[in-house]
């Protein structure tokens, strides 16, 4: 949807802007992160969209990247993760943060967002765990990582092919990267990735 931001409503967790679309303002709830990135106040800005509907409401939800709202889904797939919840999720974490702590497991990270106690956090990490590594790339800080992206992909793959999960390998891929830098070989990678999945 391209709109007009009108106005923003911000807490620390998630918030409300009220866009113009052709003359017509909605109000979108959205994580923080989104209200962030819509920039000033009476701009032009792009936002992907989801509405939820219920008996008695219909809710209008904003994201500013289709990933952030591919990621908000999978959250509220989770038995007990409402809207709220998963804005809060987004706004305590970038979606490159979120993907590494499901795919290590890593349940205190997902604990810090506002409304998500321990019991929670562990049923987010357990059920999302061997989703991780295939949305949104394998980390989202490093775009350049996915399933069929060169030396990259064929390291994740050589990975899932030895028996570690997708998400797991796409982690480690996405560590060895980081330490061997961009132009690393294949084998380099494989042999650094393994290392780190191994810790």
């Amino acid at each position: 949807m391209i709109a007009k931001l009108t106005g923003r409503l911000d807490s620390s967790s998630a918030g409300h802007a009220v866009i113009d679309v052709g003359g017509v303002g909605y109000l979108v709830e959205a994580s923080a992160r989104t209200l962030d990135a819509l920039g000033p106040i009476g701009g032009d800005v792009t936002i992907h969209t989801e509405m939820l509907v219920g008996e008695d409401f219909l809710r209008l939800l904003g994201f500013a990247k289709a990933e952030e709202r591919d990621w908000f889904r999978l959250l509220t797939s989770v038995q007990g993760v409402g809207a709220k919840v998963a804005l809060a999720i987004l706004s305590a974490l970038e979606i490159g943060d979120l993907q590494r702590a499901l795919a290590s497991g890593d349940s205190a990270m997902i604990a810090r967002a506002n409304g998500v106690g321990p019991k929670l956090a562990q049923r987010i990490t357990h059920e999302l765990k061997d989703k991780a590594g295939a949305l949104g790339g394998i980390a989202g800080s490093n775009p350049s990582v996915s399933a069929t992206s060169g030396p990259l992909g064929d390291a994740v793959t050589a990975l899932t092919g030895l028996g570690f999960k997708p998400g797991e390998a796409g982690a480690a891929v996405a560590a060895a990267s980081e330490e061997l830098g961009s132009d690393a070989s294949l084998d380099a990678l494989v042999r650094t990735a393994l290392k780190k999945a191994a810790k």
